[in-house]
Order: structure tokens, then sequence, then C-alpha cells
């Protein structure tokens, strides 16, 4: 997942922390180290997992999660990297809890790296699931946003957008292209949310397109955006 920025404490040096963007679907190397699938899960064993990647702190900052990446085989700008979030429920992008850890790993009975890696597809397939994507989806915004902002900056939304939607809706170049040229600097929950009923609802052509619905008015000015493209 992105490292997004270090929680502020005595002494910390936030000058070697970049905010990434998750861009990738690809797959992850698979573990060669064999388990036995009758071993019980450990929540001794889970917890001292947590600790070969937390800080003093007690928190899975952004250079354990980067150790933390590198051992299960997925780059950091992997999506199954937001699905794992979504699933220990990680309110800060970049860092992971103690408590959320524990109860995120105790639900996918994994206490080590070898058993996440064996759940890695699972979690992929979650974005499968038209309601589990829409909670995932909506998720996101929260995760993503600075928690002293109500809205996400536009260059997050457009990364995040271009994670979630980019493969799957025809629009979503062209959407991405508007949002180049718009005057909006952020975009809020509303607006978040209603891109993606948007891309599940409305044709690639926008002919179904009701101008008198309850649409934001970003997206309104979207559609007339387009159509006046498409008719030069």
């Amino acid at each position: 997942m992105p490292v997004k920025k270090k929680r502020k404490s005595s002494g910390s040096d936030d000058s070697g922390l970049r905010k990434c963007k998750i861009t990738s679907y690809c797959r992850t190397q698979t573990s060669t180290r064999l388990i036995n699938p009758e071993d019980q899960f450990s929540s001794k064993k889970c917890l001292a997992w947590f600790y070969e990647y937390a800080g003093p702190d007690e928190v899975v900052g952004p250079e354990g999660m980067e150790k933390f990446c590198e051992d299960i085989g997925v780059e950091p700008e992997n999506i199954v990297m937001l699905v794992l979030a979504w699933k220990l429920e990680a309110e800060n992008m970049g860092f992971f809890t103690k408590e959320e850890w524990m109860n995120g790993m105790t639900s996918l009975q994994c206490d080590c790296t070898e058993r996440l890696q064996g759940k890695l597809d699972y979690l992929r397939s979650q974005l499968n699931e038209s309601s589990v994507f829409r909670h995932i989806y909506r998720y996101a915004f929260d995760f993503a946003r600075d928690k002293d902002q109500r809205s996400l900056d536009m260059d997050t939304a457009k990364s995040m957008l271009a994670l979630l939607l980019g493969r799957t809706w025809p629009l979503f170049p062209v959407f991405h292209q508007f949002l180049e040229q718009s005057k909006y600097k952020v975009m809020n929950k509303d607006q978040w949310y209603n891109v993606l009923e948007f891309s599940r609802t409305v044709n690639a052509d926008l002919s179904n397109y009701d101008e008198d619905g309850a649409w934001p008015v970003l997206l309104d000015e979207f559609v007339e955006w387009q159509k006046a493209r498409s008719a030069l």
C-alpha cells in the first residue's frame, strides 16, 4: 500500500518518505516454503510476526511496511495491499496498528508469511464480487484521505480511481482526462461514491444519462464536456 506519511513523533525524520500510488493488479510471487495446513492458527505466533515489522510505538510504519511487502512478495503499490488493509480495517494508509493486525490476521487465520501468501488469491477475488467491491471502493476514500481533511486531494483521487476503475470502466481514460483539465482540486465523499454508480449504470456513449437525475455537478459537467468533444 502507498507509504503516505509518518505519524508525528519526537525525533522522527520525514525527509526520506514519499507518497506512493497503488497502481498494480500484478500477480505476486509465491512462496517456495510449505506449511502444514493442519497446523492451528496461533495468536502468539501472529503477534511475534507483527513485531518483526513494528516499531517501538507498536505500529507497522513505512519502513516496516516495506519489509512486510518484500517478505510476502507483493509490491507496496499492488492492489491486493488495499484489499488486505480493508480486511484489517486499517485507518491510515501505510500503517497497521497491533489491534488492526491481530484482529484482521485472526479473521484471515494468518499467523505467518506463508499463510498470508496462500490467501492472496482469495483477497484478489474479493474485487470480483460486486457488493464487496463497493465496500472496498468506499473504504478507499477514508483510507486514502488525509485525516484532517474531509475530501481527497485530486491527485490521490485520480490515482485511486485508476486503481479501482481503470481496468473495468471504459470511460475512465476520458473521465481522467476531464479531471486533469477541470477546476476541481479535491473530490468529496458524495462525488466519490457517485463516480462508482455512474460507472456501473451509465452507458459508455452516455445515451442513458439522466440530466435531471441527482448526480453531482461534477458528473453533469463531465457529461457536458464529453458530449461537446464528441460533437467536434
